[in-house]
């Protein structure tokens, strides 16, 4: 930040140093420079104050905690922010002065703006306007960092300002055609990092459109390879978290779900450096925790029933059966007479349970229903009204009563309950009636706790449905720690009061219900570890949507119940195929309402492979939405056998001190720094300079073996190589 001169170009564009536009950013820039660094200070001697601060009462210290978190959180995001986080400038067509945009918001001492956040209504024309629509821009800059320097900027025209030098390259067409200096292109070109990079420098107009769409109602994005789909996803949980209103506050959050862990670390970096390090990430495998040590299911037909909602539409009957009320009558001794429990006072107990309380929190919910029960009955048969906490103590004394409530709701685990389906058949019938008995037959297993991928929506519904098997003892346990303190203190109140010899008898003000009430609250509360990815969510955004069966959709949508989604996908990619539309798709599990957009263009695929692509595509499914690809890497596809693997790589990587390669379908390989091999399920969402398939031919038959080799084909930013082995 102390250095000269920010600008550091090539030798081709040093001519744009000359005028006088970068001696204003320049002057811009130290600006910013300074007030990040104010910024900074006070952060940080905000923080450094709530440190020291002393109190002696909870509610301060929460309220320490809270402001220590908060400083540590700005703190740390502003340090991750240099001059780099300037993405470029607009030049208002009314000659009003320049606006600068950056990854977050910057005022100087005197309040005014330095640097608009790329998601504020003031940026928005920075990304959306064109040359048909400027939206009052005469000029648009975009610079290109890399070690704090500005290596390259791009100036785009949009119309005409008398006195304004608007000379240069212009950046993109309204028609997206690119020109040889284009800040899309130059990017375009650049080697592949192991890493996705952020791209608000080059977030198209109707890529920005999509990102600041309405979060109302559920979000459908179709679009092919290459044409922006996981970039809409990330840069869209960032601006949602700054916009709504709703996950402003943190209140619920976003959950991010992406296809697969490889795909989860290439974007890894992304959300960061857009502002938002809080988002929640994760694969639908990662939502249940036995899906850590499941493997993919080896029986096509066994994962096709599977992924249906009819195995989940069996856990709530499953789960009725452990919820019938007891048979017979039990006799209740208390300390205000005897009270006559009969079966349909269980009944009444048992129809009282919430129909949203999960089955091992409801528990409580009877016994309070039972507590009054009896109260009532002490009340008319011996006018006795005693404390319903009194009378639920009295209920928890009688341990043939406990064991009794106990066997008729027990505490279930969600695995046990899903094993049992597994074992048992004419369990299975009866939750599930419209199976066959050649399918009940084939769900059966040896072993029926060794669990699958396509066993995972059917526990997560178990486990969504069951709650936490822990809940109960866990409450026991508070209520016999804060019986005892209660007690102790009573006693030993008792005695303050006994040998209060002043003439006030002031320690009778100890005894009260006030104080009773005020140590069971102050009573340590053992608290469960939080589940982070149960949900519920704000909103949740799923990439690769066209892989979800309408069992994993139920994962999705229990996460969500404000139906506030983002969903990106390609029904052309699908694995296993995608024959309905998007509306047909997502009707058939509830989501009637949505907004369906589709991007077009294809930024990543060179049109040398995209012309060997579509084809393979398109002659299994004659409607898919394959992109059109807006440059050309000069490279055509080469084919080769197998045994030329090895040279291939060698030959690139000498040729190539940066960028990444991937080789797709070579079942030994071992992945390297920058070569990655991978099987085209785990290529999904991925991108590399070179891509080399091995015996693409092996990657299926029908429309899931196209979709397999479509996806593999089109990871490819500039070069393909396709090997045979015959």
């Amino acid at each position: 930040m102390t250095q000269t001169s920010t600008f550091d170009l090539p030798a081709r564009t040093r001519r744009k140093a000359a005028v006088e536009r970068v001696s204003r950013d320049e002057e811009q820039f130290r600006a910013i420079a300074a007030a990040l660094a104010a910024d900074i200070g006070d952060v940080r001697r905000a923080l450094d104050a709530a440190l020291a601060h002393q109190t002696g009462d909870a509610q301060g210290r929460v309220e320490r905690d809270a402001k220590v978190a908060h400083f540590r959180t700005r703190l740390r995001g502003l340090e991750s922010f240099r001059l780099d986080a300037v993405l470029g400038r607009m030049t208002p067509a009314d000659g009003s002065e320049p606006i600068y945009v950056g990854r977050l918001a910057v005022h100087g001492g005197d309040g005014k703006p330095l640097l608009v956040d790329w998601r504020s209504p003031a940026a928005e024309p920075f990304f959306a306007a064109t040359r048909a629509d400027p939206q009052g821009l005469a000029s648009r800059r975009r610079y290109r960092w890399s070690g704090g320097r500005v290596r390259d900027y791009w100036d785009e025209t949009l119309i005409s300002v008398e006195g304004e030098d608007l000379t240069g390259a212009d950046e993109v067409a309204s028609d997206t055609a690119l020109d040889t200096e284009s800040a899309l292109l130059a990017t375009l070109n650049r080697a592949r990092s192991p890493q996705m990079e952020s791209v608000l420098t080059t977030l198209a107009a109707d890529q920005d459109a999509i990102i600041r769409a309405s979060a109302r109602r559920p979000l459908v994005v179709d679009g092919g390879p290459g044409t922006g789909k996981t970039v809409v996803a990330l840069h869209r949980a960032a601006y949602l978290l700054y916009s709504d209103p709703r996950l402003r506050d943190r209140r619920g959050g976003v959950l991010f779900v992406g296809p697969h862990h490889p795909y989860l670390r290439y974007v890894a970096d992304v959300l960061p450096s857009l502002g938002e390090d809080d988002v929640r990430t994760c694969t639908l495998a990662d939502l249940v925790p036995e899906g850590e040590n499941a493997g993919p299911e080896p029986d096509p037909h066994l994962a096709a029933l599977k992924a249906t909602s009819t195995l989940v539409e069996a856990i709530e009957p499953a789960v009725a059966l452990y919820e019938e009320p007891p048979r017979g009558d039990h006799q209740l001794e208390t300390d205000w007479g005897a009270v006559l429990l009969g079966e349909e006072d269980f009944a009444e107990a048992f129809d009282a349970v919430a129909s949203a309380t999960a089955h091992n929190l409801a528990r409580e919910e009877i016994w309070e229903e039972l507590a009054e029960i009896v109260a009532a009955q002490l009340a008319d048969a011996y006018d006795e009204h005693p404390d319903l906490r009194q009378v639920r103590t009295a209920l928890s004394y009688d341990e043939e009563l406990v064991t009794l409530v106990h066997r008729a709701w027990p505490i279930l685990r969600a695995t046990d309950l899903v094993g049992d389906l597994f074992e048992v058949p004419a369990y299975l019938r009866r939750c599930a009636p419209s199976l066959t008995a050649q399918q009940v037959a084939l769900l059966q297993r040896t072993d029926p706790r060794s669990w699958t991928e396509a066993d995972l929506p059917l526990l997560d519904a178990a486990r969504h449905r069951l709650g936490d098997p822990g809940s109960d003892a866990r409450r026991r346990r508070q209520e016999t720690a804060r019986r005892e303190t209660v007690d102790e203190v009573e006693l030993m109140v008792d005695y303050l009061i006994d040998s209060d010899s002043s003439d006030m008898q002031e320690m009778s003000m100890l005894r009260g219900q006030d104080l009773k009430n005020a140590l069971e609250d102050a009573t340590a509360v053992e608290i469960a570890p939080p589940d982070e990815l149960a949900g519920p969510f704000a909103h949740v955004i799923v990439d690769e949507a066209q892989e979800l069966t309408d069992a994993q959709w139920a994962m999705i949508l229990r996460r969500c119940p404000s139906r506030s989604l983002t969903l990106v996908g390609d029904r052309a990619q699908a694995a296993h195929g995608f024959p309905d539309t998007w509306r047909e798709h997502l009707g058939r599990i509830g989501l009637d309402r949505m907004e369906l957009t589709e991007l077009s263009i294809n930024y990543r695929t060179p049109r040398e492979i995209m012309e060997q692509a579509a084809p393979v595509i398109r002659a299994e499914l004659p409607d898919a939405n394959v992109p059109t690809s807006i440059r050309e890497s000069g490279l055509p596809v080469r084919h080769g056998r197998t045994q030329q693997l090895e040279e291939i790589l060698e030959t690139w990587l000498a040729e190539h001190a940066e960028g990444t390669a991937g080789v797709i379908g070579h079942p030994t390989l071992a992945s390297t720094t920058r070569v990655a091999a991978l099987t085209p399920r785990l290529a999904k969402g991925l991108e590399f300079d070179l891509v080399v398939l091995v015996d693409p031919g092996d990657f299926g038959e029908g429309l899931p073996g196209a979709a397999a080799r479509y996806v593999a084909m089109t990871r490819a930013t500039a070069e393909l190589v396709v090997l045979t082995s015959a």
